[in-house]
């Protein structure tokens, strides 16, 4: 099965290609962008956001000589520590927009009640329980966010309202509505560099993370393989 990868920033792309055999030249895309082409992924950079990744995964799939049986949407990002502590990985079970909505008095609704649109994308259901098997990882909704939590009423707010959810990232919605509108599955996959909650840089692990996603794309290599 042909994957994409796509990440926000370099240094993830690092860690998904490290192990993935030599890399082909990059492989240059329309609108700048450019294609880590190895054995296992083709990895694509696609910036920080929704709309960023939304824009470099569309531009992608638009352009593939052959089609793409999946699209991951990967990198580090915050975990619910009652899901997903520090130094762990999530996979999506469901990519969520939390943050695509109104606020009211009554509180925040998501977009789709308002009658304007969607806010999630499942995972194809049987391989993203075997990408978090083989992963040991969490299996369970990845939310989207625009502005990262930084406090602990914000997290609060956000575990109520997504009770399952493990992690919280800023691409994942973006590569998710691309994908379907190709009709390409997609997974997220998210190694947990610190705690969604009050913001503490002297926390974060982001070497650990970055190290945990490394070994993930490692392992994930040959489960995909095996894909028809």
């Amino acid at each position: 099965m042909r994957v994409l990868v796509v990440t926000a920033v370099a240094a993830e792309a690092a860690a998904v290609v490290a192990d993935a055999g030599p890399a082909d030249a990059l492989v240059p895309l329309p609108g700048g962008y450019a294609l880590t082409r190895t054995p296992d992924y083709d990895v694509l950079v696609g910036g920080v956001g929704p709309a960023a990744a939304a824009a470099a995964t569309a531009t992608a799939l638009a352009v593939a000589d052959t089609p793409y049986g999946l699209v991951v949407s990967a990198g580090i990002g915050g975990g619910f520590p009652s899901h997903a502590p520090v130094g762990s990985l999530v996979v999506s079970d469901t990519v969520v927009a939390a943050d695509l909505g109104a606020d009211t008095p009554d509180g925040f609704l998501p977009v789709d009640e308002l009658g304007f649109g969607r806010t999630s994308h499942p995972s194809p259901a049987g391989l993203s329980a075997l990408v978090a098997r083989t992963l040991g990882a969490a299996h369970a909704p990845v939310l989207t966010v625009s502005t990262v939590t930084g406090s602990a009423a914000r997290a609060a707010e956000l575990a109520r309202r997504h009770p399952r959810a493990a992690a919280e990232a800023m691409e994942g919605f973006g590569v998710a509505e691309a994908a379907a509108a190709h009709g390409v599955p997609v997974v997220e996959i998210r190694a947990v560099s610190n705690a969604v909650g009050p913001r503490d840089r002297a926390a974060w692990r982001i070497g650990e993370a970055l190290a945990a996603l490394r070994e993930a794309f490692q392992q994930l290599a040959p489960v995909l393989q095996e894909q028809p």
